[in-house]
């Protein structure tokens, strides 16, 4: 079965609201480039595929996996959640990919002791959540807090940030990231 690049270029493009100029300035290549791919005129090497991908952006295998016919759900089991964390964090992301999706939103659970590292995270977008159970700290840029059941944080998340489970109990939290970037 052979991949149509063109027209799977042409819709992710169009699903991040990108103009064919605006793609080519960010990936650092003409116009017509685009627009010679788009119409499948021209099939990019893997180099400049995933340089062009970069500007949108997407990693090469969530492109490839992209089915642009395939109809999005709306509801989930909590057995359907996607577990995209491993060890003492568990991310459970609603949805199977992002592909598409303005928003992420998952299910955190943070083992005692559990955090995000020493290196604070920093990413495009905004996000937020609201602690189920247990405590979080939060630090955004100098600021640190300890948040208990029902407290909630929000930030700009190109602000450095660090998650870290204190207390006896392990902690639970509902958060929100848009766009996707988390």
């Amino acid at each position: 079965m052979s991949v149509d690049v063109g027209d799977r270029l042409r819709f992710v493009r169009m699903r991040q609201g990108l103009s064919q100029r605006t793609l080519a300035k960010r990936a650092g290549v003409t116009n017509s480039t685009i627009s010679l791919i788009e119409s499948n005129r021209v099939n990019p090497s893997v180099g400049a595929l995933k340089r062009i991908l970069d500007g949108v952006p997407i990693g090469l295998s969530e492109f490839f996996a992209v089915e642009p016919e395939r109809e999005r759900k709306a509801f989930y089991a909590a057995e359907e959640l996607t577990e995209i964390g491993k060890g003492k964090i568990s991310y459970r992301q609603i949805g199977e990919t992002l592909f598409g999706r303005q928003l992420q939103i998952l299910k955190e659970r943070y083992e005692v002791g559990a955090d995000t590292g020493r290196i604070p995270l920093s990413h495009e977008g905004e996000e937020g959540g609201i602690v189920l159970s247990g405590r979080l700290e939060v630090t955004v840029g100098e600021e640190r807090r300890i948040l208990g059941p029902g407290d909630a944080y929000a930030f700009d998340s190109r602000r450095p940030h660090r998650f870290r489970c204190v207390g006896p109990v392990p902690c639970e939290v509902v958060s929100a990231c848009t766009p996707p970037s988390f």
